[in-house]
């Protein structure tokens, strides 16, 4: 009977080992294989609720401490208020049970704590996942095999020291720190086998000779991309990399798979996590063209402050004849100065800074196209498009020999970009504003801006589950978010909550709140009517708390 529980229960820590690493690794995938990401989340998930929307400092997220606060969860319904789960606080919760196992030497108990905390912990930290799946890639295939070996040497030195229940525990426990060696460990290995496509493209480049436009910004690069594509002439001739495949691997992939002879313009978007990596995407596909559409706070949380973003996208210039800048932007308006002098040429753009050499001025429903101070054109707008984005991609495409009248007439027929401030009408009549792709301080400003202009008689609902990757400022920018929509008397919908604090803070009325925004989609679906619109602002993966 003992033999036949002994391998029931280690079946179950297995079990529950395997539970953990699947949560981790999806989240590891999630994050493009940042290392530090299954620590930096682990600390999210086992935030209290009242203290989640507050961004905590790198070395708070990392402390193994954390790992019991989110198996347990109580649950509060109002009358007419959606269902709101939170988890109780218990900081030491998982841990401390153990040690009080080990001081029993009971050990049999500590082993049932793990296997409960490793199947559902953290509780609302799906496996499987809703918004993206675990891809079993080869890359992820070679870290979970890495990681497989170092849990089991950490069980079996368990068993050679006679506390091999507690071994196994602390290999449930220790998941995301072995997921992170895993990765940093393999990193050279995929660094070369990496480096035969980045090959091929330099290659590829070098035989095809487009002229190649890079662009980069903390935010405002992927629509003004889509916008230089529609500016820039027949599209036969110009291929830009896809959604969002801005660094190393995706843009190696978007040369090799996408650009074929006869192609004259190549636009390739590069983002970038920190210092060195535009850089080093410049090596191998150096730009004549560099645009850079603003600095901002985006990735805060990685970079620390302002100036290390600044820096980080400085970078595009550097191998760059001509650079275009949005000097909206006033970090951006002091760049030109010192690039002139290291003999570049600079193109400024803008939309309120009129000294800028291409300008696109809102007027109502129409762009006011003004090149070198020169009035071309009143176009009509395009709903949601931010005119300094289009400036600075207007500004590229006549760098790249477009007529300031042939800009004015493609500019009438530019296209919405996807998930970016896109404005349809249900069979409801309720208008819809998409705006869930990576929003920011400046884009969300903008959103909001956009509901307010809408011709509507109804309700104005925002759908949101706030900002992120904000750093220190996380906080406070979800915070005044809140307080201007209250100011709009716009309706805010809190989906999940890691902003929820500030959200709620923020709003001069309680807020209704959803775990998940398909929850709230089925509300505004069952509860909004012809004459109203909702906004559903930002949409953060599922791996977000």
């Amino acid at each position: 009977m003992k033999f036949a529980f002994e391998i029931l229960l280690g079946l179950l820590l297995a079990l529950a080992w395997s539970a953990q690493m699947l949560r981790w690794l999806r989240v590891l995938q999630r994050e493009h294989y940042d290392p530090s990401a299954p620590f930096r989340f682990l600390g999210r998930w086992s935030a209290p609720a009242s203290h989640s929307a507050r961004a905590p400092s790198i070395r708070r997220e990392h402390r193994l401490t954390s790992l019991s606060r989110t198996l347990l969860w109580r649950s509060a319904k109002g009358r007419d208020e959606p269902r709101e789960r939170r988890p109780l606080s218990f900081s030491l919760l998982w841990l401390g049970l153990i040690a009080l196992f080990l001081l029993l030497r009971l050990d049999v108990g500590a082993a049932i704590v793990g296997v409960v905390y490793g199947l559902f912990s953290p509780s609302g930290l799906s496996i499987r996942g809703r918004s993206a799946k675990l891809d079993w890639t080869r890359r992820l295939r070679t870290i979970a095999g890495v990681v497989i070996v170092l849990s089991v040497a950490i069980t079996f030195l368990g068993y050679v020291a006679h506390v091999a229940w507690f071994a196994a525990v602390i290999a449930i426990l220790a998941v995301p720190l072995v997921i992170d060696v895993a990765t940093r460990v393999l990193a050279p290995y995929e660094e070369h086998h990496a480096q035969k496509f980045v090959d091929q493209a330099r290659a590829r480049l070098a035989r095809v000779k487009p002229r190649v436009v890079a662009i980069t910004g903390s935010y405002g690069k992927t629509s003004t991309k889509h916008y230089l594509v529609d500016l820039a002439g027949p599209s036969a001739g110009v291929v830009a990399s896809p959604r969002s495949f801005n660094n190393r691997a995706g843009l190696s992939r978007a040369i090799n798979e996408q650009l074929s002879d006869g192609t004259r313009v190549f636009i390739a978007e590069m983002g970038t996590y920190g210092p060195g990596e535009i850089r080093e995407l410049c090596e191998w596909c150096p730009p004549e063209i560099a645009v850079v559409t603003a600095i901002g706070p985006v990735h805060l949380e990685r970079m620390r402050t302002l100036e290390v973003i600044e820096a980080a996208k400085h970078e595009i210039t550097e191998r760059a004849d001509i650079v275009v800048l949005n000097v909206d932007d006033e970090r951006l308006a002091r760049w030109p100065e010192a690039l002139r002098a290291a003999g570049k040429r600079v193109v400024t753009a803008g939309s309120i800074n009129d000294a800028a050499d291409v300008v696109v001025r809102r007027d109502g429903t129409h762009w006011e196209i003004v090149v070198e101070r020169q009035v071309v054109a009143s176009v009509r707008a395009t709903l949601g498009a931010q005119p300094t984005n289009v400036a600075c991609a207007m500004a590229a495409a006549w760098v790249l020999g477009a007529t300031p009248e042939e800009l004015a007439a493609r500019a009438g027929e530019l296209r919405a970009v996807e998930s970016r401030q896109n404005v349809v009408t249900a069979p409801s009549g309720v208008v819809v504003i998409d705006d869930t792709f990576n929003a920011n301080p400046e884009s969300a400003r903008a959103a909001l801006a956009l509901l307010t202009s809408l011709e509507i008689s109804g309700r104005r609902v925002v759908v949101t589950p706030g900002l992120v990757e904000l750093g220190a400022l996380q906080h406070q920018e979800n915070l005044q978010l809140a307080r201007h929509a209250a100011a709009l008397d716009f309706e805010l919908i809190v989906v999940g909550r890691t902003n929820a604090a500030a959200l709620v803070a923020g709003y001069a009325a309680k807020p209704r709140r959803f775990d998940h925004r398909d929850e709230a989609v089925a509300w505004a679906r069952q509860s909004l009517r012809d004459g109203d619109a909702v906004l559903y602002l930002n949409d953060l993966p599922d791996h977000y708390p």
